[in-house]
């Protein structure tokens, strides 16, 4: 495992998920440093603190250092040319993870074009840099190789593209397929080690891998349960976290395209996170949900890990999240298997309630034409 400086923000969530981010992308981290602004024109952060930091870094001799925030490819090199280390940016440091965890011939595509949408907008500034004489000296190229460079990105990623887009069509025959057979399906959403593949495993007696690692979970995976007799089919799929860039959600939009398709969206809340957490994190999954083009009276509200939490803590979260008089909303433990039994009676409700819905909908359509009687 390599040795990493973290400079973050002076939060404690913020600092939980920075490090957490860090586990997963294998590094150790050997010194921390907060602050309560990190967009600092030159370095991210002030003269100062880079002072300081070049004497750390110097004694501690860390492999990398982590900056959790979207760095400027010139902030970027201003602090490799200070520390005379490599700089990972917030975005850097996820595509990392992302690399490491993709299994399938599908997600790494969706990592590559996102790889490669980082480098296409770095290869942006690198060539305006290059035009008005401040090439930055550790790329080492001249005016006709950025170009090159820029250009052969553009070809990569259209070839990428063209690639997801045959597996997007395999999708879309295989929900076709789904449709046709009269399968109903869901989907697990939620921001990542909310518990999503711990609760896909008790769902489906699989045995996915499931921890408390960030991003677990790259690659959607579709099985078959049993509510009452009745089939249903459900998918796991990546989890969401903060910040993430739109060109993130992006590369990864043939996955989360399912989400569109689904009937139901079990939303995974980790309800023992602290109020501040769970706002945020709740805020998170339904701007990306939204983004995705989900619509919200789709979401059950699974209020997960609640074996770690009071009952009366979890009605008080609940009104937190302006959640108390919604009635898709479940506390239950995936871990514990508290409440599971509830949870799929839920879901076959909402399912044939909204069944019944498109039916009526469909009477009204033909009672109203004009050749209906």
């Amino acid at each position: 495992m390599n040795s990493a400086i973290l400079i973050t923000y002076d939060k404690e969530d913020v600092i939980t998920e920075a490090v957490g981010l860090c586990d997963a992308a294998r590094y150790h981290i050997v010194h921390t440093i907060t602050q309560n602004f990190l967009k600092k024109p030159k370095y991210g952060i002030s003269g100062g603190v880079l002072e300081k930091l070049e004497g750390i870094t110097e004694k501690l001799r860390p492999d990398v250092i982590v900056f959790d925030e979207i760095l400027k490819p010139s902030q970027n090199y201003n602090l490799a040319t200070a520390l005379h280390k490599e700089i990972l940016d917030r975005e850097a440091l996820i595509l990392e993870i992302f690399e490491s965890r993709a299994s399938s011939s599908e997600s790494k595509l969706q990592v590559k074009l996102a790889q490669l949408r980082y480098e296409m907008v770095r290869a942006r500034e690198k060539v305006r840099l290059s035009r008005i004489g401040e090439q930055p000296g550790f790329m080492g190229i001249g005016q006709f190789e950025v170009d090159v460079y820029y250009n052969d990105i553009k070809n990569r990623m259209k070839t990428v593209r063209s690639k997801l887009e045959k597996a997007g069509k395999q999708r879309e025959l295989h929900r076709q397929s789904r449709k046709r057979q009269g399968f109903k399906t869901m989907s697990l959403a939620g921001y990542t080690s909310a518990g999503k593949t711990t609760l896909f495993n008790k769902l489906t007696g699989e045995s996915k891998e499931q921890s408390k690692e960030l991003f677990t979970t790259l690659s959607t995976t579709t099985r078959r349960i049993v509510i009452n007799q009745d089939q249903f089919l459900i998918a796991d799929t990546v989890g969401f976290i903060s910040k993430l860039p739109a060109y993130m959600i992006e590369a990864f939009k043939s996955t989360l395209e399912e989400l569109i398709y689904t009937d139901v969206i079990l939303l995974v809340i980790d309800i023992s996170d602290s109020a501040s957490e769970l706002k945020k994190k709740v805020a998170s999954c339904l701007r990306t949900l939204s983004d995705v083009g989900v619509e919200q009276d789709k979401i059950i509200f699974v209020l997960n890990k609640s074996d770690l939490v009071s009952n009366y803590e979890i009605r008080e979260k609940v009104k937190i999240l302006n959640l108390a008089e919604n009635k898709k909303c479940i506390a239950v433990s995936a871990l514990a298997e508290k409440n599971m039994d509830e949870l799929k009676i839920l879901i076959k409700d909402i399912i044939e309630s909204q069944s019944l819905t498109k039916n009526d909908k469909n009477l009204v359509k033909e009672w109203n034409h004009p050749y209906g009687n």
